[in-house]
């Protein structure tokens, strides 16, 4: 009897585990889709049709067994990658990764520059 109670116990346990990390895997695809029809908001923060439809698309694509990584693609193919809060990154958008690093660069030399010059006078 004792047997059974803990191997009970230990299936509830893995199956609680692993239920709990699929919510947590949903739940930070959720807050990574952009809501088309809000435009300002993920759909885990919109209550709109469109984001009730791709929140059980996702639910279907993580029941299918398919990786983050997959689920990002085919809503980028069908969508484009304005769906997606942070879009991976491809030649196509280098630049926009790489332009804030240049930014900060260049206002650090800037600044560098200002005080050597402030210094000479």
């Amino acid at each position: 009897m004792k047997f059974k109670l803990l191997t009970l116990l230990i299936v509830f346990f893995l199956f609680e585990v692993h239920a709990s990390s699929s919510n947590v895997e949903q739940n930070q695809i959720f807050k990574n889709i952009r809501c088309l029809v809000c435009q300002g908001q993920s759909i885990a923060d919109s209550n709109s049709d469109f984001a009730q439809t791709i929140k059980l698309v996702i639910k279907d694509k993580i029941k299918e067994g398919k990786t983050e990584k997959e689920i990002y693609n085919f809503l980028i193919e069908k969508y484009g990658q304005w769906i997606v809060y942070k879009p991976p990154m491809n030649g196509s958008n280098f630049l926009f990764w790489l332009f804030p690093y240049l930014i900060f660069i260049a206002g650090g030399v800037v600044i560098i520059m200002f005080f050597k010059k402030k210094e000479n006078n």
